[in-house]
């Protein structure tokens, strides 16, 4: 029995990839940055069993804004329930569920159903929702399709890893080193040039031009998220040629000893310009190995002197 006012509404499309490495793509908000184009970063504020709050970070027309959800996760049934926790007129309530249904072995078919009312049940309202959420509904899951089977094929290209050092010295200062990209020209020796917007606090836009071993000098382009001291995370948006995506994150751990600082990387390949770039020998391997070095020595170059900074205060 639907309740008077609450309107229901379900899309629907099928994909090319096993139902249960949909399920957990979505199921696994780490997995969002690859899969979601506009998602920058997504941290989990409460866990209990199958139940959890996430807050979730993401550009709309080239802003960066974030939201908390609640989630129910049902793993044997390849269903998600959500619920915003605080809905913005007109919308007065809004909420849904996922369900993943098997097609065949490498077929599944992904249903989106909406329930939500609008402030007051203004007919006006209601009718601006519907079109919002059928328009967002079809995007999204259009874009779900394309995303989820290039990560599903995409495995095999995409590696994640970490770089850590031990600092004599509180975490804070670790962090505000990381946290103050604003200052890393004068800083760090690799940064050619850099700016730096904060609009809202907490989330920045870094856009800085860093130089090779050979003296080249590149620009990217990174929305980073920056949680209390603990972590900052980042999505890089202008990509090298050897990436089709990279995120990742610094974090700092302290303990009666110090500080644990720690860079980690999760990258996508970019496998039509493996050989025009290494050369017609080179395959994936080649290219791994060449990422992770030009990103470690990067990350291992800022965390030295992160350490420096933190120690010498």
């Amino acid at each position: 029995m639907s309740q008077p006012g609450l309107r229901e509404v379900e899309h629907e499309i099928t994909v090319s990839a096993p139902a249960a490495a949909v399920y957990r793509l979505i199921a696994e908000v780490e997995n969002w940055p690859r899969i979601f184009p506009p998602t920058i970063y997504v941290d989990h504020l409460e866990r209990a069993g199958d139940t959890e709050r996430i807050r979730i970070w993401a550009t709309a027309n080239g802003e960066a804004k974030n939201w908390t959800s609640r989630r129910v996760l049902d793993p044997a049934g390849l269903r998600i329930e959500f619920r915003q926790e605080v809905s913005t007129p007109p919308v007065a309530a809004m909420g849904g569920t996922w369900i993943i249904e098997p097609q065949g072995a490498d077929t599944s078919r992904i249903r989106l159903l909406h329930d939500y009312r609008a402030v007051d049940d203004d007919p006006d309202g209601l009718r601006w929702i519907d079109e919002a959420v059928d328009r967002n509904s079809r995007s999204e899951l259009s874009a779900l399709k394309t995303n989820v089977e290039l990560a599903h094929a995409a495995e095999e290209v995409t590696f994640s890893f970490e770089d850590s050092i031990r600092i004599d010295g509180p975490a804070k200062d670790a962090y505000d080193f990381i946290n103050e990209a604003n200052l890393w020209q004068e800083r760090l020796p690799h940064v050619a040039s850099v700016r730096l917007d904060e609009e809202v606090p907490g989330l920045q836009t870094l856009e800085m031009e860093t130089r090779a071993k050979d003296g080249s000098t590149h620009l990217t382009k990174s929305y980073r998220v920056c949680l209390e001291g603990r972590k900052i995370a980042y999505k890089q948006v202008t990509l090298p040629a050897l990436m089709t995506l990279h995120t990742g994150y610094w974090t700092f751990t302290e303990d009666a000893d110090g500080t644990t600082a720690s860079s980690q990387h999760t990258v996508v390949l970019n496998t039509a310009n493996i050989t025009k770039i290494l050369g017609p020998q080179a395959g994936v391997a080649e290219a791994r190995e060449y990422v992770r070095t030009a990103l470690s020595t990067n990350s291992r170059a800022t965390l030295g002197h992160a350490k420096a900074h933190a120690e010498a205060r």
